[in-house]
């Protein structure tokens, strides 16, 4: 396991905790009392063409606290690090919760969480920032000449990096120190249609945002994807249109992550169900009266929330309430069975214990209930191959990679694209096709699902930037994913559609 950095123990922690604790004690009406302190490095690269477009390089310090007074919620945040700066913090937060008790229906209560004290630090091997700024550039500037030289008339290469250092004390005894990374390389390119239609593609690498360090993309093959790429490219371009109607689709885990954060992620999150988010992003068809009823999809899918799962970008050893990381099931074999929750969800749900969904994305915000990993989970019996999951349809569209996609504000209504499509005829790919979507209603999409692949076509996927709240938060999730086929999915001709 790695250490904690250097710099982030450097910080006067303990006094700071200390003052945060000594402050709370003076509350009058404390029900609870927590104070997070954050050091976050985040690094973002953008190489276009030849050139570095753009480099900056972020090193955030600051701490918030959050009360409960007399059943309301308080908060308040600085990036004065010191003993006065903490006291003035607590003082302003029981003021804010003094100001909000007349005007809440009902007490905060949380669910109960035993007090840990322990140190976690994820699983990556090479710090992003210990890697030569000079090293990355001339990486990235490789790439985008090596696409260039194979013909894409435009190319670029973005790098994001993101380590995150966090204390989390509490007035219930908890003490937790932690510490992540997480990464999101990718390039793309763009070519014009030669045959002078105006039409311009572009198409992504297959890399994907990991929990992981810069070992990830030393592993990744760009300079060999690159030309790879150009060659799709070229291919799609010259590539037949999508006829468009009912259609037998089998969809990669590049793609069919994106439908399953969309359409299952964000329709399972409670806070959700209950209405907190209707202003912003709306609410869900999954409401909580339909626990245990609800046919999500068909009997073969089964969907978990975990924090556990090694590189997940919501993997943590803690949530921002001190929750233990869990793994629990979303949606077995097709019905809706449990939700996501924080401390004060899982006490509204009358359930005993939050299952760890609290996070902030900054020290100068509230944590809210955030999507853990959301994961399909593979064929428990057969680890089917994607060949065999082919072979199953006579004729059908095989979808690879995420694009664009549109849902409805209560997680109902939805359409996405992908990068790259191809026909599959009697169970064989024959080819791309372009100007593909496909059409659905969440029940309705899953219950068409017929067949998983087994872990060997699981794979994690996932995106940096999951918004939600107001003021808006983003949040890293991951989402594990098989291979699957769906019969008979509506598909659209987007250049038709867009006429």
């Amino acid at each position: 396991m790695r250490e904690l950095d250097a710099d982030f123990l450097a910080l006067p922690q303990d006094e700071l905790a200390q003052a945060a604790m000594e402050a709370m004690g003076q509350v009058p009406g404390l029900d609870h009392g927590d104070f997070r302190l954050h050091r976050d490095r985040i690094e973002y690269l953008h190489v276009k063409e030849r050139d570095l477009e753009a480099h900056q390089e972020l090193r955030p310090i600051g701490f918030g606290v959050r009360l409960v007074v007399d059943g309301a919620w308080g908060f308040a945040g600085s990036s004065q690090c010191t003993p006065e700066g903490v006291s003035r913090a607590v003082r302003q937060a029981a003021r804010l919760a003094q100001i909000l008790r007349p005007l809440q229906a009902e007490r905060v209560e949380l669910a109960p969480e035993p007090a840990h004290r322990a140190t976690w630090v994820a699983p990556y091997e090479v710090d992003p920032f210990a890697v030569p700024l000079e090293e990355k550039v001339a990486f990235m500037q490789s790439v985008t000449d090596r696409l260039l030289r194979a013909g894409a008339e435009f190319a670029d290469f973005t790098i994001q990096g993101v380590v995150e250092s966090r204390l989390y004390v509490s007035t219930e005894g908890a003490e937790i120190r932690q510490q992540r990374a997480r990464i999101h390389p990718v390039h793309r390119a763009g070519i014009r249609d030669p045959a002078g239609s105006g039409l311009v593609e572009t198409m992504r690498s297959d890399s994907r945002p990991v929990g992981e360090g810069w070992e990830y993309v030393r592993a990744h093959d760009f300079l060999g994807e690159a030309e790879r790429t150009v060659a799709l490219l070229q291919e799609k371009l010259a590539s037949p249109a999508v006829e468009p109607g009912p259609t037998d689709l089998v969809i990669d885990p590049s793609n069919l992550w994106l439908t399953v954060h969309e359409s299952v992620a964000h329709g399972t999150e409670l806070d959700r169900a209950l209405g907190y988010e209707a202003n912003f992003a709306g609410t869900t068809f999954a409401t909580p009266d339909q626990v245990g009823t609800l046919r999500y999809g068909s009997p073969v899918m089964h969907v978990t929330g975990d924090r556990l799962e090694p590189r997940g970008l919501a993997s943590v050893g803690f949530d921002d309430e001190g929750v233990a990381a869990q793994r629990w099931d979303l949606i077995r074999e097709g019905i809706l069975v449990g939700y996501q929750l924080n401390r004060q969800m899982a006490h509204r749900f009358g359930h005993p214990r939050s299952n760890g969904c609290a996070f902030a994305d900054s020290w100068s915000h509230v944590p809210l209930q955030r999507m853990p990993n959301v994961s399909l989970q593979p064929n428990p019996e057969h680890d089917v191959t994607l060949e065999e999951l082919l072979g199953e349809v006579r004729r059908g569209i095989y979808v690879v990679g995420d694009k664009s996609w549109s849902i409805d504000q209560q997680r109902y209504n939805f359409q996405f694209t992908g990068q790259r499509f191809y026909r599959i005829e009697d169970g064989r790919l024959a080819g791309q096709l372009r100007d593909v979507a496909y059409q659905s209603r969440t029940p309705d999409f899953w219950g068409r699902l017929v067949a998983l692949g087994g872990p060997s076509t699981w794979s994690l996927q996932g995106a940096f930037n999951c918004g939600k709240g107001q003021p808006d938060q983003v949040a890293p999730v991951s989402h594990g994913v098989p291979a699957a086929l769906f019969r008979q999915v509506n598909v659209l001709n987007t250049r038709r559609e867009g006429r």
